[in-house]
């Protein structure tokens, strides 16, 4: 029954809608792409199997059926069914919302407040959710891209359970083209390989698929188009790539680790998906200078080196030439020997000096410019290492207080192979001058 907040709407059946509107799921089992989501034994199958749905944050890339997804739950549950966005709403239209979902409860009908973008609201704004979300006013359904853990309370998502959403795979989206030439009565006039290009297009999003296979059909064409003519008429999606949202961590995340893995041909990959979402090169220029001091180190000292050289050429030459000089350095470290030793050393030095604090030096290595410090036994008894036999005296040069730890453990790899000589070596002529 409509309420005060709830005028009917005239019907608009006759009015253009796009295609990726006329064939949205009537039932969840429609739903394309989400069967581990909405199968038996997935997260939001077994709540309604339950008959106990609760609130729930979609995360997941655009076009996976986040909007579908959340209009079924509430036509599932008996539901009134509200849509707001993040990006056009604030407080005043959040306020009218909560007290038409309360008038409407008070009238026997629960309602389903979908909120696209809800990582957009500030703190406040989504704190305002809760006490409604508590009294059961709304089941709050919120959609998001971003990861939740950063962009959403730790008070919403206590109280809403986070459900990913997959992107769709190739074989999702040829399911999806052939309910639409169900739907238009035709097939598309695309041969094979043109169908595939069409596709990958659409790059696992679902509604601009549909888009896509719009504009298609629009076309008058006597005869099936290869893939090079439809490579004419429809430009490729540009990557999703947002270079300051999770796509940008993940990216690089996944390049970094390529790189630890010794894999040249996934490094350079996952190098060129950045660069063809328009990352920064010079972004990627400090990243790889951060690998060869992380991941190689003194395994192979030149790691850095080749590193900086590429960035410098980078400098130098500028886009899309100087582009080469950074892939060859890509290419450089992932066949590079791999230490962590010197990273691992750096850590411990800082732990350890961060624990002990302000233990001085032990005095027989400090300077004596004063009398005063003479005689405080500044210097005193100091071996000086050119003097001593093999040019080492094997002196303790940590603080008198700290027992002697081991923080740099090189590895029998690479140039690290003759440094764990060098160690060794060293650590017995100690043990023997020490006696």
């Amino acid at each position: 029954m409509p309420d005060l907040f709830d005028s009917p709407k005239p019907d608009h059946a006759e009015a253009p809608r796009p295609l990726a509107d006329r064939i949205r799921p009537q039932a969840l089992s429609e739903v394309i792409g989400q069967e581990k989501v909405l199968g038996p034994e997935g997260p939001l199958g077994a709540m309604l199997a339950a008959g106990s749905l609760s609130s729930v944050i979609l995360w997941g890339p655009p076009g996976v059926g986040k909007t579908t997804i959340a209009r079924l739950l509430a036509h599932a549950t008996d539901r009134h069914f509200v849509q707001i966005s993040a990006i056009f709403s604030g407080v005043p239209e959040l306020r009218k919302v909560f007290e038409a979902a309360k008038l409407r409860r008070d009238q026997g009908r629960g309602t389903l407040l979908f909120v696209d973008e809800i990582h957009r609201f500030n703190k406040a704004q989504q704190d305002s959710f809760l006490p409604w979300m508590e009294d059961g006013t709304i089941l709050l359904v919120g959609a998001t891209t971003e990861n939740p853990s950063f962009e959403l309370n730790a008070a919403v998502l206590s109280r809403a359970q986070v459900v990913v959403l997959e992107r769709l795979t190739l074989a999702d989206l040829e399911r999806l083209a052939q309910r639409a030439e169900q739907a238009l009565g035709r097939a598309l006039p695309l041969k094979g390989p043109a169908r595939e290009a069409l596709l990958e297009m659409a790059d696992g999003d679902g509604r601009a698929l549909l888009n896509l296979i719009e504009q298609v059909m629009a076309w008058k064409v006597a005869q099936p188009l290869d893939a090079q003519a439809l490579g004419q008429r429809l430009a490729r999606r540009a990557a999703k790539y947002d270079k300051s949202g999770d796509e940008h961590y993940n990216l690089i995340s996944a390049l970094h680790k390529s790189v630890r893995g010794s894999d040249p041909d996934a490094a350079l990959y996952w190098f060129a998906r950045m660069l063809e979402g328009g990352e920064d090169p010079r972004f990627l220029a400090r990243r790889l200078v951060r690998m060869s001091v992380e991941d190689i180190g003194l395994a192979d000292p030149q790691a850095q080196t080749q590193t900086l050289h590429a960035w410098e050429v980078y400098e130098r030459l500028g886009s899309p030439e100087g582009e080469l000089a950074l892939a060859q350095a890509v290419i450089y470290l992932a066949l590079a020997p791999k230490s962590n030793a010197g990273y691992i050393a750096y850590k411990g030095a800082r732990a350890l000096a961060k624990k002990t604090g302000s233990e001085p030096p032990p005095k027989h290595i400090l300077n004596a410019p004063t009398r005063l410090m003479e005689e405080q036994g500044y210097g005193a008894g100091y071996a000086y290492d050119h003097d001593a036999e093999d040019g080492f005296s094997g002196q303790n040069y940590f603080p008198d207080g700290i027992k002697r730890p081991v923080l740099y453990a090189p590895v029998e790899r690479g140039f690290e192979r003759d440094l764990k000589k060098r160690v060794d070596w060293f650590a017995k002529l100690r043990e023997k001058r020490n006696g």
